[in-house]
């Protein structure tokens, strides 16, 4: 038997919302310890680039600089992020603080936890589908990952 594989714009179409809803079904783990998703995104990029400024951030999120001082005040207030003044007083690097390191522990293990729960509901041809779909959706993901 023959398999025919769907073209690239009708297999867009199918996975995208699966993706869409599954990104949110994970995100909303974060409320119950209450950050936002939002926030947890901006916490993991700050721990993978310490001393990154706001204006680093905002570009790198693609959001204004004061809408991004705004977020990191929320996070700074709740004792999530340090900012630290570089050497010439004009550099303000933002770094997690203890408890925010700790906050993304914990949302991290939730959503794991999470997942690896949906997961174990799925047969072993299925958890292997999904094992061999990782690499390549993975690759979808590599010219963004350079921007």
């Amino acid at each position: 038997m023959v398999q025919v594989l769907k073209d690239s714009l009708a297999l867009a179409n199918d996975l995208r919302p699966v993706l869409l809803r599954l990104a949110r079904r994970v995100r909303r783990e974060s409320h119950a310890l209450g950050v936002t998703a939002g926030q947890v995104t901006l916490l993991a990029v700050i721990e993978d680039h310490p001393g990154i400024t706001g204006r680093e951030l905002a570009d790198r999120e693609g959001v204004s600089a004061p809408g991004m001082s705004a977020s990191l005040d929320r996070l700074e207030l709740a004792g999530l992020i340090v900012r630290t003044r570089g050497v010439d007083r004009r550099r303000v690097g933002i770094t997690v603080s203890p408890e925010g390191a700790r906050v993304l522990r914990s949302v991290r293990k939730k959503r794991t936890a999470w997942l690896a729960e949906r997961l174990d509901r799925l047969t072993d041809e299925e958890r292997n589908a999904v094992e061999s779909a990782i690499a390549p959706l993975a690759r979808l993901l590599d010219d963004e990952e350079l921007e």
